[in-house]
């Protein structure tokens, strides 16, 4: 089996609608005059082992719990209690890896936990006239009332049968995931008239990975597609470049029309094209004011653009048509045809310095000339294009594996998963953005989760189908990891909660520090293990 997966180092995202996704590599925090500030190399660096099977780091800890969810509504205490008599559970396979069970309670259990309620409110209840515990049954029970007994029956032979129920999926069954589906006033009825009991609870288990072909991790054949902007040597050569212009004085042009080279302040709006006039629309997303365009980036937009601006001079305003490409970026403006106005309201020329071993310092701090500025460059995008390349495989690997598996979802586990991605990105957005109390409880409100958890629920099934299937090759190919490396982890992961002042679980931590291991592993041994063939395109 072969799959043909293609990858960019970094998508370029322009504000504008107008601009093509073609590859942006950048090296520096420095922002030149540009389309919008790039990715540094310093973020860059992060990418290297990033992999996307992971589940969320820090962010995603079970202490945030305005985001996380139980997939359960009943907690099963896990001690068995000695019973008078065996309690009988069927047991029905149904969709999304969930077990339906059937337990009967014999009427002797019953009894059992009638005398226990029995006993307990005899010893709490305090009657005029009655010393403590010698309060006979029927005068009991007129004073707490025969349905209160009841019901506190009902719960007593629920919490003591319950652990002896599960026994059937001991070791299957998903944490947190039991709910009891027989209403209560059922039950009680039930308990009422026949002294018996019985009810249905479902839970959900670990679902089964099933391999197509059997064992077709093993021959792995992948393609991994790179697009050339991700070459080291061509990067570093316009790393150089955008910082050599970085250093250059902007003139104002004063005689003459756009031509190349120049940067020009635009403002530029477009609408759609239709013979009926009624119909034209704008189009919001390619609209912007006061936008720098370099015409050095000319392919990085809208083909036909930068010629059709070509003369403009400042003051002026011209409008065009052009039409979407096939290939947008944007699904829903491919093959639009627009009407483009820009109007021209400041046009630039570069005065530049002459390139020589002096620029060597400002170029990059350190190097003293020309020539260490480009083998510095080339040495940071050599380690960026090892990354990106790294990433690529890992992510051909990862979706194949999807592609090889069959997993039934338990919804339990796809809610949990999909709630903690949804915390990482709230808390993400709150580092970047400062969210108020207000604009934190509707974005954490159960219909906003439930709208992510819907439109993102391929992508939250694919990542599940991911992390189960490299949990599945790690035990498959008994493979380990060193006990001191995860202490290691473990422990890095609490103090960056302390550092950040921030709850959290060491044992749900421990969990995820040695899934991300696991995962590791299971890569390292995969690329050991697969055919890679790697394109340049």
């Amino acid at each position: 089996m072969e799959l043909h997966f293609s990858t960019t180092l970094l998508k370029f995202k322009p504000p504008l609608s107008l601009f093509s996704p073609t590859t942006s590599l950048s090296l520096t925090s420095t922002t030149p005059l540009l389309l919008e500030p790039k990715k540094c190399f310093s973020n860059l660096r992060t990418l290297s082992y990033s992999r996307q099977f992971f589940l969320p780091q820090h962010a995603s800890h079970r202490n945030l719990t305005q985001f996380t969810a139980s997939a359960s509504t009943v907690s099963v205490d896990s001690t068995k209690d000695r019973l008078p008599a065996d309690v009988e559970v069927t047991e029905t396979e149904e969709p999304n890896s969930r077990v339906r069970l059937s337990v009967e309670v014999p009427a002797v259990v019953c009894e059992d936990c009638y005398q226990r309620v029995i006993r307990e409110f005899t010893k709490l209840t305090k009657i005029p006239g009655f010393r403590p515990g010698k309060v006979p049954e029927d005068v009991l029970i007129n004073h707490v009332g025969r349905k209160n007994i009841q019901k506190a029956v009902v719960e007593s032979i629920l919490k003591r049968t319950l652990p002896h129920a599960m026994s059937s999926v001991s070791g299957r069954a998903l944490n947190d995931s039991i709910r009891i589906i027989t209403k209560f006033s059922v039950m009680e009825e039930t308990y009422s008239s026949t002294k018996s009991l019985r009810y249905d609870l479902i839970v959900d288990v670990a679902p089964e990975v099933k391999w197509i072909p059997e064992d077709g991790y093993k021959n792995l054949k992948i393609v991994v597609e790179i697009d050339s902007d991700i070459d080291a040597q061509r990067a570093s050569e316009q790393e150089l470049k955008r910082r050599y212009k970085s250093l250059g004085l902007l003139r104002i042009v004063t005689d003459r029309g756009l031509q190349i080279g120049d940067v020009a302040v635009l403002d530029i709006s477009a609408t759609t094209i239709d013979q009926d006039e009624s119909n034209v629309q704008k189009i919001p997303s390619a609209e912007t004011k006061g936008f720098h365009f370099d015409t050095e980036d000319g392919d990085k937009v809208l083909p036909g653009f930068l010629d059709s601006i070509i003369g403009i001079r400042q003051g002026e305003t011209m409008s065009f048509p052009l039409i979407f490409p096939e290939s947008w970026r944007q699904e829903n403006l491919r093959g639009v045809h627009a009407q483009f106005t820009v109007e021209c309201k400041e046009l630039f020329y570069r005065e530049l310095p002459e390139l020589n071993n002096s620029l060597a310092e400002n170029l990059l701090p350190g190097c003293t000339t020309l020539e260490q500025v480009k083998e510095s460059l080339l040495q940071r995008c050599l380690e960026v294009e090892q990354t990106a390349k790294e990433q690529a495989t890992d992510n051909a690997i990862l979706d194949q594996l999807r592609k090889m598996t069959e997993v039934d979802i338990p919804q339990s586990l796809f809610e949990e998963q999909g709630r903690q991605l949804y915390g990482a990105q709230l808390l993400e957005m709150q580092a970047k953005m400062n969210l108020s109390k207000e604009q934190l409880a509707s974005l954490s409100s159960p219909k906003a989760v439930n709208e992510y958890l819907e439109s993102q629920k391929e992508n939250i099934k694919s990542m599940i189908k991911q992390n189960l299937a490299v949990g599945d090759i790690f035990r498959r190919e008994n493979l380990e990891f060193p006990t001191a490396e995860l202490v290691k982890e473990v422990e890095n992961s609490i103090s960056e909660f302390k550092l950040h002042k921030q709850e959290y679980d060491e044992e749900r931590i421990r969990e995820q520090v040695q899934e991300v291991l696991e995962g590791a592993k299971v890569l390292e041994w995969l690329r050991e293990h697969a055919e890679i063939q790697y394109k340049t395109r």
